[in-house]
């Protein structure tokens, strides 16, 4: 399922349930349907930016390294896999703290699920 964030400050930002969730946690808000407003902005920026920069303190993860080792055989060949590229959290939330930042500047609502 995608969330479509929604701002006049900015073009929307397309993200899936998954990723949105975690982000929306952090703000205390509900995944299905909610709206950040213009007052609320400030404390959400600096809410994702703390967490952007704790998530780079902690780059790989015990679940992607675990999942890593999963797709390798028991010798730890592994022929027929790419190699695992990570997107981090970091990359996943930019987009939407690039909305918000705008929406802060401009005094702007951030909505999704309306």
């Amino acid at each position: 399922m995608l969330v479509t964030f929604k701002s006049k400050a900015a073009a929307e930002v397309l993200m899936y349930e998954e990723h949105a969730r975690r982000i929306l946690e952090l703000l205390d808000k509900d995944v299905k349907q909610g709206i950040i407003t213009a007052a609320e902005t400030p404390h959400a920026v600096a809410t994702l930016e703390a967490e952007i920069a704790e998530s780079r303190r902690h780059p790989a993860s015990e679940e992607v390294e675990r999942d890593v080792r999963a797709h390798h055989n028991e010798n730890g060949d592994d022929n027929e896999h790419e190699p695992h590229e990570v997107v981090t959290f970091a990359t996943r939330a930019y987009p939407l703290l690039a909305m918000l930042r705008a929406a802060q500047q401009e005094g702007r609502d951030v909505v999704w699920g309306v």
